[in-house]
């Protein structure tokens, strides 16, 4: 399947006409039309698209990963204020909820909230900042107190650790359109093993820190590639000069 045919089968599924969900993104619907039947390759909306439709914007840019994965929402405020998507219960019967996960209802918390059952807290290091670039090099860590929240059975349903999450802050735009700069992500530090056309965090030479798709290659060398490819050349390293922090499972971002 094409980037066009999965443009149309996530208006589909957001039940939209092209001029509906053209106007959800701020383009006409001749050129929503363009993308659906291949004429324009842009990617500049894919972010926009997804969100608008409820689908996940990695599936909606590569094919990849599921279409809706509503089990992904998370608690990411960091201070007193801030909102979160509440956990969706398993179990759920709202067939809306299920393909319009961006519906679930908002609740506000701080920092005092107790934690709910199906909750864990995971650190959030302000002050290491992952290059989706170059450039960028990583920030000495220190102690922090913020923590995001995340469901438990989230978690296992993915088989991760809650006690081997870290999330970080992405900056830059070579991993645009689906993880834009300033994003949040969060990486399993206990998943390091490469699989093809997947999102790690890595550190090259033991110095630069990036976000990054990897690609094993022979002879022990391995492809790192963004998806911003227009600006970003795929570039190749022996696997040795990568270390690989971990596999990011999750990022969020506010458009």
């Amino acid at each position: 399947m094409q980037l066009k045919d999965r443009i149309k089968q996530a208006r589909k599924h957001a039940k939209l006409s092209q001029k509906e969900l053209a106007d959800k993104i701020g383009i006409t619907q001749p050129s929503l039309s363009e993308l659906e039947t291949g004429k324009s390759q842009s990617t500049s909306y894919i972010a926009s698209i997804a969100r608008a439709c409820g689908v996940d914007a990695f599936w909606l840019e590569s094919g990849q990963d599921k279409m809706v994965n509503p089990s992904t929402m998370v608690k990411t405020a960091e201070s007193q204020g801030r909102y979160h998507h509440n956990n969706q219960e398993e179990n759920t019967t709202d067939p809306q909820l299920l393909t319009h996960p961006e519906m679930l209802p908002i609740e506000a918390w701080d920092d005092n909230t107790p934690l709910d059952d199906d909750e864990t807290e995971v650190p959030f290091l302000k002050e290491v900042e992952l290059a989706a670039g170059s450039g960028k090099f990583a920030i000495t860590e220190s102690h922090t107190r913020t923590k995001l929240r995340f469901g438990k059975s989230t978690l296992r349903n993915k088989g991760i650790n809650p006690n081997k999450i870290v999330c970080v802050t992405v900056k830059g735009n070579s991993m645009e359109p689906v993880i834009l700069d300033g994003s949040t992500v969060g990486v399993d530090t206990e998943n390091t093993a490469i699989v093809d056309g997947k999102i790690y965090a890595i550190a090259i030479d033991d110095e630069l820190l990036r976000v990054k798709l990897l690609y094993r290659l022979a002879n022990g060398h391995v492809r790192v590639r963004s998806y911003n490819r227009d600006e970003y050349e795929d570039e190749t390293y022996d696997l040795k000069d990568i270390k690989v922090i971990g596999r990011v499972f999750w990022y969020s971002v506010l458009l």
